[in-house]
Formats: C-alpha cells, structure tokens, sequence
C-alpha cells in the first residue's frame, strides 16, 4: 500500500475524508507516528461509528454516549478495524486532530509533525493479529513515504499525553510490533 508523495493518500484502504483537519505548515517535516485506541460505544466495535465520528456525522441519538461527544471535532489520518481493514480519514500533508495538548522531544503539538494511526480497540483488550499485519505495512509505508518517521520516533497518546490519555495501553504490544517492524523486508533499527 504505497502512500503517494504528492497528495498523502495511500493506495489500497478505504478512503472516508473528515473535514476536522488543517493545513500542515510546509516547516513541519512529518517525523512522528502516533499510535491510539478507540471504540464507539466505549468497548465495542464495528458498526461505522468511529468512521461516523471523524467524518463528522456521528448521530448523537443512537447512544447515549455519542450526545457526548458528537460536537466534537477530531480525526486521525488512519483507523485499523479488528479485522485489519484501513481507513485514511485525512492526507498525510495535512494535520489530523488526533493529538490534543501533546509534547514529544521538546516540541509541542504533536499534530503539527505526525501521522495518527487508530487501532479499534480499547486500553485492556488485547489486539487482534489482523491489526498488527495491518499496521506493519501501514508503519513501512509510512517509513518509505517518510523517512524521518524511524523506530525510534514511533510512540503512542500516552506517551506524548500523560496524565491525559492511556492509549494504546496495556493491551498494546509494543515488544512484539517493533521486533516485527525492525525484522520485516526493508525494516531497519535506526
């Protein structure tokens, strides 16, 4: 699944564009990739609530936790469903509105200089194999489109939010996606 260099848009996923992005600043090299969680209801999947969400056309009346948060305008570039399919929301060249009041090595506003992946899923609930396979070759495409985006600069909402956010969790397993990443084809450890 390539991601092409001159509009950001991957190949291959299902595309459901989300007005709740912005232009990144042509100073902002993208060198960060952000990992997070969600469900819509809160631990429970499928349905096209969180696509609903981020496209801006979550129906408030269908839950009561969705009357909530259906004001809310936030979006990731990227969802993985439990069974591995990928949805972009919003082009690599632009900022999703996934990172909120963030820091990582020494800047703020992490929105300005990542891509945020969603992995449905919630902070205890262990990841399924479809996800990880999926979220490898998003990550190496990622990595090929940009460059600056190594191992090394791979971290998740909780890292960049503490104290605010707990995502991807303790259910997330880092050890076994980053072996996976340095040991696929091309993979690398810098």
């Amino acid at each position: 699944m390539p991601i092409r260099i001159e509009d950001g848009w991957a190949s291959g996923v299902h595309i459901c564009p989300s007005p709740h992005c912005n232009t990144r600043s042509p100073a902002d090299t993208i060198s960060l990739l952000v990992i997070h969680n969600i469900s819509l209801p809160p631990g429970q999947f499928g349905g096209g609530f969180v696509q609903a969400f981020f496209s801006g056309s979550l129906d408030p009346r269908k839950h009561p936790y969705f009357a909530e948060i259906a004001s809310l305008h936030v979006s990731a570039h990227f969802l993985i469903e439990r069974g591995g399919q990928i949805t972009q929301f919003v082009s690599c060249l632009d900022r999703a509105w996934h990172a909120g009041v963030s820091r990582y090595g020494g800047r703020t506003d992490c929105n300005d200089f990542s891509v945020g992946i969603e992995l449905e899923g919630t902070d205890t609930q262990p990841y399924e194999d479809a996800q990880y396979r999926s979220l490898l070759e998003l990550t190496q495409a990622l990595q090929s489109t940009y460059p600056a985006i190594t191992p090394y600069r791979i971290t998740g909402h909780e890292f960049i939010a503490p104290g605010r956010k707990t995502d991807p969790g303790i259910a997330f397993e880092w050890r076994r996606y980053l072996r996976d990443l340095i040991n696929l084809p091309g993979g690398h450890a810098a």
